[in-house]
């Protein structure tokens, strides 16, 4: 017999072996059940029943007979769950499933809408250990399970699970066993399929009660992303608002009735904001009003005037406004650096600045807005000789209430160029200097553009000498403004006199 044939042997042997021993141990046990099965029951039945081992209670989203969503744009959610339920009598435990995944235990608040006096908690408890495979082995440790063995269904004693499985089967300490499936005779206590709040409750009231809970969760937010589209000639625009909420709080939210917070809401613990492989749904653009808008202590509140559904790991945007016909102003802006004035400047060569481009407008009733608007990004669009419309920038805006004055940087200009040179540097005391600067502007546009000018100066200044009209901004800036013909050009010059 070849050295091979004798291996194979062997092994053979040692697996036939192998079964019958675990067969025999899994048939001992077969036939030992019903004794221990009797003397479990017995157990059971000698322990008389109190209020602390009734059975619990359970509910879910089937029982909710409204449900409301306030969502903040700082990553934050109240939630109110409103249920009817049917209750036990006296002390009994109540599994209130279908909550956030990422709730705030400490927020959570229950109470009866039936007959508050009479329903009251006890113990409050936030379940999160979720089920899977790896925790329901792990729970399993040091109890019977039973698995699948070479088509043999057999039962063992889970010693360990750390870094793989350690069986007691038969008398025999085993690892590394091939099994395919595991069978659980039943499902720990504290381990939970779903998030769940589980309350011990006192009721001295009737069976059927309408309760509700409430409770704050991370993982929600909202901003507003806003569409301007201006027109050919850039003197009217449409703005187009849009209110983007995305949910990854671990739980779906169906036909709830939605609020949104705008506003610096202060929390002890600001959490950053999360976004998970969200999916994008965009609701029918509606030209109708939407949300109500109403002010809410420090804050502005707008309520959706119909129900809507958020789904978890979700990104909706729902239209918050449509403005037309609104007022715009292009206007050009070339801004210098504080460090001029700190040192002499350049080697000769004149130092190029971007000039930037803004449109502002009013937020006035009158011109089709007067909502106060809520921080986000505004998108900014133009038509083009075709009659389409092409994007040309975007910027963030704050919280901006009514009748205030709203600047969208979209860009630098192509067609207008700026540099800088500083002339003159003079030291004429320990704390006295003097500085000269042109800034010369070039046109290649196809009509004039006025250029306005801010630059900043420290300490006590003043202008000794000017070509065009200069502004005093603010205590630190200059302001000019401008005008460059078409094709053409303009040299600002100025001469300052600072004391530090």
């Amino acid at each position: 017999m070849s050295l091979r044939t004798r291996k194979v042997f062997g092994t053979a042997v040692l697996a036939v072996f192998f079964a019958t021993a675990l067969l025999a141990g899994y048939l001992r046990r077969v036939h030992a059940a019903p004794g221990q099965k009797d003397e479990q029951a017995a157990g059971r039945s000698s322990n008389p029943a109190g209020s602390q081992d009734k059975a619990a209670l359970t509910t879910n989203e089937k029982d909710q007979v409204d449900l409301a969503v306030t969502v903040y744009n700082s990553n934050l959610a109240l939630v109110r769950d409103v249920r009817q339920i049917h209750l036990s009598a006296g002390v009994f435990p109540l599994h209130f499933e279908d909550v956030a995944a990422s709730i705030n235990p400490a927020t959570v608040h229950f109470r009866s809408l039936s007959e508050p006096a009479k329903l009251s908690v006890l113990e409050q408890n936030y379940e999160y250990d979720l089920l899977d495979s790896q925790k329901l082995m792990q729970k399993y440790v040091g109890r019977e399970v039973g698995f699948n063995w070479n088509g043999v269904d057999m039962t063992g004693l889970l010693l360990a699970d750390n870094n793989g499985p350690v069986w007691k089967v038969n008398n025999q300490i085993i690892t590394g066993l091939p099994v395919g499936t595991f069978r659980f005779p039943e499902l720990p206590d504290n381990l939970y399929s779903r998030p769940t709040l589980v309350w011990m409750l006192d009721n001295r009231g009737a069976n059927a009660q309408k309760v509700e809970a409430s409770y704050l969760t991370s993982n929600m937010n909202w901003k507003a992303d806003y569409v301007l589209t201006v027109t050919r000639d850039e003197k009217a625009a449409d703005l187009d608002g849009w209110v983007t909420l995305t949910n990854s709080s671990g739980v779906a939210y169906g036909n709830a009735k939605l609020q949104l917070v705008a506003g610096d809401i202060h929390q002890t613990q600001p959490q950053p904001m999360a976004s998970r492989g969200a999916v994008m749904v965009m609701s029918e653009a509606a030209p109708v009003k939407q949300f109500a808008q109403e002010s809410f202590g420090e804050y502005h509140l707008y309520s959706l005037e119909r129900r809507t559904s958020i789904q978890n790991n979700e990104s909706k945007q729902i239209s918050l406004l449509n403005g037309t016909g609104v007022p715009v102003e292009k206007y050009l802006m070339v801004e210098g650096q504080a460090y001029y004035y700190r040192n002499p400047q350049g080697i000769g060569n004149a130092i190029p600045e971007p000039v930037k481009v803004y449109y502002r407008f009013k937020n006035l009733e009158k011109g089709g807005l007067g909502m106060p608007l809520p921080a986000g990004t505004v998108r900014v669009y133009q038509a083009d000789s075709e009659g389409g419309v092409q994007f040309v920038g975007e910027d963030n805006i704050q919280h901006t209430p009514k009748d205030e004055t709203l600047k969208i940087y979209i860009g630098n200009a192509f067609d207008v160029v700026c540099e800088r040179k500083q002339t003159d540097y003079k030291k004429l005391a320990s704390n006295l200097y003097e500085m000269e600067y042109a800034i010369t502007l070039r046109n290649h546009k196809d009509g004039p553009v006025t250029v306005e000018v801010r630059e900043p100066v420290g300490g006590d200044w003043e202008v000794v000498e000017s070509n065009f009209k200069p502004e005093k901004l603010d205590a630190t800036a200059i302001g000019f403004h401008v005008p460059v013909e078409k094709d053409g050009s303009a040299t600002l010059t100025y001469r300052v006199r600072v004391k530090w």
